[in-house]
């Protein structure tokens, strides 16, 4: 079971004088800000109670500080349903918008598919090679194809990732043990995908455990997915360190009320990483 802890801890790197580099004096405050909102909140929200303490610890490989940002969501007692009709309106409805606004148009085109795009190459990534997730579920709608329908739960992620065209990674958070790190993966490192066999995250973008790897803007694993017994989960909104703090903030705060409003969640917390 994954660890908990009253703040989620940011491991930051740089040189003295790197203006990418979070001093500890600045988290330390930023923690102090968390433990008197969570402290004042008394429905739901962050939710810090003797049972529900806090957000899951998730560490940012100092190298990816200036490249990589991270909008991270953590919502407990989720219902998950296999009819998912209201969360299927809004997906028709975003689809339906995007086609009469991208009409005729390539993704290069497409100024709101960059940030992705930009996040892999930031990473090491050719993102026209290797598509974002978030871009195979814009392409799919693009050419009038329906998005497959799992459940209440990972649907209205794939209703976030299209709405935000960021790739979001959704966890089982007691399928993770211990604390998550965010970090390039190395030599022989890899997982059993999602139906797609073994995804190599060998000089990529992925988020581990101390198991090992078990996710990525690209797709997730079989360890960690979502199934119907699952009632925590993590989601994982990946941006590339360009991306505004306040914007990636209205996301996380745009997906928790998602949650709360298609699977019930309660005691949601988020977090931008680094803030």
């Amino acid at each position: 079971m994954v660890t908990l802890r009253p703040f989620l801890d940011v491991y930051v790197g740089g040189r003295s004088g790197d203006p990418d580099r979070i001093h500890t004096g600045e988290v330390e405050r930023f923690n102090e800000k968390l433990a008197h909102r969570s402290s004042a909140d008394s429905n739901g929200g962050w939710g810090l109670t003797s049972r529900r303490k806090a957000v899951a610890v998730i560490r940012l490989d100092p190298q990816l500080a200036a490249r990589v940002r991270l909008g991270v969501i953590q919502a407990n007692s989720v219902v998950m349903r296999a009819d998912a009709a209201a969360v299927w309106a809004e997906v028709e409805r975003v689809a339906g918008d995007y086609r009469r606004r991208f009409a005729g148009k390539t993704p290069s085109d497409i100024p709101d598919l960059q940030p992705a795009r930009e996040l892999y190459r930031r990473t090491g990534e050719d993102p026209t090679k290797l598509r974002p997730s978030s871009e195979a579920l814009l392409r799919r709608v693009l050419r009038g194809d329906s998005l497959y329908r799992i459940n209440s739960l990972v649907d209205t992620c794939n209703l976030c990732s299209l709405e935000f065209l960021l790739p979001i990674g959704l966890y089982d958070l007691d399928r993770i043990s211990d604390e998550v790190t965010a970090r390039i993966g190395q030599d022989g490192e890899g997982y059993e995908s999602l139906g797609k066999g073994f995804y190599s995250v060998e000089g990529r973008l992925a988020l581990f455990d101390e198991s090992g790897p078990f996710g990525s803007p690209t797709n997730d694993s079989r360890r960690t997915a979502i199934t119907d017994t699952t009632r925590r989960c993590l989601m994982v909104i990946f941006a590339p360190g360009t991306y505004a703090v306040d914007r990636l903030s209205a996301h996380v705060l745009h997906a928790a009320s998602r949650l709360k409003e298609f699977v019930g969640a309660r005691a949601v917390n988020t977090i931008v990483v680094p803030s």
